[in-house]
């Protein structure tokens, strides 16, 4: 979604609002497809001062895989992203810093890099997962599995000592 903002360009005070759905079904994480919904991106352009800030939300339902037990889940994320948009650079680079193109912004490459930035690296189903037994696989979270727990092998002369009693 491209964004002409000359018309705000040298105007102080105005604002430009914008509102677009992205396709993100293409983006691979950890060999899964996570976004298989619309992403909805809402912003505004403002021009304070001759300075023009960009700002985005974008939000989304995730299908997510829990890293510790593997359950499939939908996740709520929402990103929040901020630029200033510039016709020409005065000093040197700055990644808060967009550079316009005949006055123009891409809001859907900034939204979609935004949104693969903020990706979680470990997704858990709720704070207190327990995972995966990893003996049997059993789902520690619907109760204990029934595995007998083993004796750490360099502590067997110790746990002999205890049954001895």
């Amino acid at each position: 979604m491209v964004i002409d903002v000359r018309p705000i360009l040298h105007t102080p005070g105005k604002r430009l609002d914008f509102r677009f759905a992205l396709d993100l079904s293409d983006l691979e994480f950890d060999g899964r497809r996570p976004v298989n919904r619309p992403v909805e991106v809402e912003g505004e352009v403002r021009n304070t001062a001759d300075l023009l800030e960009l700002f985005l939300t974008a939000r989304t339902t995730l299908d997510a895989v829990c890293d510790r037990c593997g359950k499939e889940f939908p996740l709520e994320k929402e990103i929040s992203y901020g630029c200033m948009l510039a016709e020409e650079l005065q000093n040197e680079e700055s990644d808060e810093i967009v550079l316009l193109e005949d006055g123009k912004a891409d809001a859907g490459d900034l939204a979609r890099t935004a949104f693969i930035l903020d990706m979680d690296s470990k997704i858990l189903c709720s704070e207190d997962c327990k995972g995966l037994c990893p003996r049997c696989g059993a789902d520690l979270n619907l109760g204990p599995c029934s595995c007998k727990k083993e004796t750490d092998p360099r502590l067997a002369a110790l746990a002999s000592l205890l049954d001895k009693k």
